[in-house]
């Protein structure tokens, strides 16, 4: 677990405000031990899910001062920008569901990056041929233009109640004060060592001394506190529009490596105009009917809430809760398979694609597809899409294309006001590292999201709704997911990062949940499966070991094991007005939920 260094973030805020320009700071006032990392808090006033303890507290700081769930999401992913720079950061982007109390709607943003003005679909291409994936991430080729910044503005403009400086505030303190290296921060730098040392700039900041972090030292990034306190100062104008932004298409366009790394970092083609056009979309929210229940997540770009919503319409027809443990897993791992085989021939950016989102989120063609699942066998992968537009009864259209690979770092937030609103967050900077390309002196990673397009068609014979455009965003797997009961009141919200098993995490939680009877953060917990339209599906190693496993074999099923799948967090609120917050009991070290005012469970 990642322990924080000690301090008190609100008497750090007073201690701040009120020493004088020129004059000698006071004696440090003794700081108290911050509470343990927990997975699960119970209590009043709002709650804060995240992958990481400081993270939670400055969301929870934001609720405790009077601001709102947007204004704590905001200081919540701005922190997680600090200790989780590997997921997430101003150089990312990703996808905001927010439900609003008063209106009882759901609203959300897309802050997808996107593709320059001058890509086109051989963007990934090199002498007529696909670029390995290796030789794509590590490069400028692989960064778009940040959504981050501009979603913070967009919901902080649309919802919040704070000015973008205020909730910034306890990240830039967190930055300019440092953090406890955990085993995972370590093990992450780790990963990524050999390419971190080809970027100067990188090295510098993730390798201090020229060494890997050792746990337990304190890790600071004061250049991260001024890119901050410039943002705070400027607005989101300073990337979009100013110095910022000159900084990082100069990065892009020239990654500044070592020479004598030998390491060919293609350059980009990043422009002033691509940052001068970025746009968050605000745009209507996918919704599906689940056990008299409404699920409302992220329309396309991503593919999140199209994919899930799908399976739960596959799976409807299906008591679950009745099932064994053994054909519950069978039914969700087919109706996972099916979801994906249409998202893959389906799913893209719809400024540039034809995405026939309402017909793959009908009842009608969701069963068409349903009655493929049988008791006794197991459906062949890759399997071919049906067509939504045209749903006929257990049919594939076309022919069958693997799913591509998704990086898995990104990170996911929940978090819910005393006013009942609820945020559901996910943001990235895709891979583990994103590029591995720091903005020299601004304390942050830059992403490589554009190698989530399609590098060349999946299938040559089918039309890929997913290769690069220009000012394209590529396609998505990030589900945050709210869930209203009939009055239009939450019920739960999650998300989780993970790639493509975002969408098979967020499934399993919701039915493990919903229909399984799990309370929350023993859905989040449960060993997991993920089945993405290939010939094996990946179990952890609580399903992979055990005897669950030889049953679904028995059926047909393959598998391979996967150490990690997703690393989810959700709230949920209770009848008696409480919030339940929870998180991972043990994936990336465990996660920290908490409340504003504690109260017994």
């Amino acid at each position: 677990m990642r322990r924080p260094v000690a301090r008190n973030l609100t008497v750090l805020a007073v201690s701040a405000a009120v020493v004088s320009v020129g004059a000698a700071a006071p004696p440090a006032a003794p700081h108290r031990p911050a509470a343990p990392k927990t997975p699960v808090a119970v209590g009043y006033g709002g709650a804060v899910a995240s992958v990481d303890q400081d993270a939670s507290a400055a969301g929870v700081e934001v609720l405790r001062k009077g601001g709102n769930a947007v204004d704590a999401a905001v200081a919540t992913a701005a922190a997680l920008g600090v200790t989780e720079p590997y997921s997430a950061g101003v150089g990312g982007g990703g996808y905001f569901v927010y439900y609003d109390a008063k209106s009882r709607t759901v609203r959300t943003i897309d802050g997808r990056e996107t593709a320059p003005l001058t890509a086109d679909e051989n963007l990934f291409t090199e002498n007529g041929k696909p670029l390995a994936f290796a030789d794509a991430v590590t490069s400028g080729l692989a960064v778009g233009t940040p959504g981050t910044p501009a979603t913070w503005q967009t919901a902080l403009d649309k919802w919040g109640s704070r000015r973008l400086a205020s909730v910034l505030e306890p990240a830039e303190r967190l930055a300019q004060g440092g953090f406890t290296v955990d085993d995972t921060f370590r093990s992450q730098t780790a990963a990524n060592e050999q390419r971190f040392r080809s970027f100067p700039d990188t090295a510098k900041l993730f390798l201090p001394g020229g060494r890997l972090p050792a746990v337990g030292s304190t890790f600071k990034n004061p250049d991260l506190a001024r890119t901050y306190q410039e943002l705070g100062r400027k607005g989101v104008g300073a990337i979009y529009h100013g110095e910022l932004g000159k900084d990082i298409v100069a990065t892009v366009n020239k990654p500044p490596v070592d020479p004598a790394s030998g390491w060919n970092a293609r350059p980009g083609d990043l422009s002033a105009k691509d940052l001068a056009a970025y746009r968050a979309k605000l745009q209507a929210p996918t919704k599906t009917s689940y056990r008299g229940l409404d699920v409302y997540s992220i329309a396309p770009s991503s593919s999140g809430g199209t994919t899930v919503g799908e399976a739960l319409n596959i799976l409807e027809r299906t008591d679950l809760s009745k099932a064994s443990k053994a054909q519950y897993l069978h039914r969700f791992i087919e109706a996972s398979r099916i979801a994906f085989a249409d998202r893959g021939r389906w799913v893209g950016d719809p400024a540039f694609e034809d995405v026939p989102a309402k017909e793959l989120l009908s009842q009608r063609y969701a069963d068409s597809r349903a009655c493929l699942i049988k008791d006794d066998a197991v459906l062949t992968s890759p399997l071919a899409p049906g067509d939504p537009r045209h749903p006929a009864s257990c049919a594939g259209r076309g022919t069958a294309a693997p799913t591509t690979y998704e990086g898995e770092n990104t990170t996911h937030l929940t978090v819910a006001d005393k006013w009942g609103n609820v945020v559901a967050y996910t943001l990235t900077i895709e891979q583990t590292g994103g590029s591995g390309i720091t903005v020299p002196g601004r304390g942050f990673l830059l992403n490589n999201e554009l190698t989530d397009f399609s590098f060349a068609p999946a299938n040559p014979a089918v039309h890929d709704p997913n290769l690069p455009g220009p000012g394209k965003r590529p396609r998505s797997s990030i589900a945050p997911t709210i869930v209203l009961d009939k009055h239009q009141r939450p019920v739960v919200a999650v998300g989780s990062p993970g790639g493509a098993t975002i969408i098979t995490t967020v499934l399993q939680t919701l039915t493990g949940f919903l229909d399984r009877g799990l309370p929350l953060v023993d859905a989040i917990a449960a060993p997991r499966a993920s089945q993405r339209n290939a010939a094996q599906t990946e179990l952890e190693p609580g399903l992979y070991d055990s005897g669950l496993r030889a049953e679904l074999e028995a059926l047909g099923h393959a598998f391979k094991s996967n150490p990690e799948i997703g690393a989810a967090t959700g709230v949920q609120r209770l009848p008696d007005g409480r919030w339940l917050a929870a998180a991972e009991k043990q994936r990336r070290g465990g996660g920290s939920a908490m409340v504003v005012r504690p109260a017994r469970r």
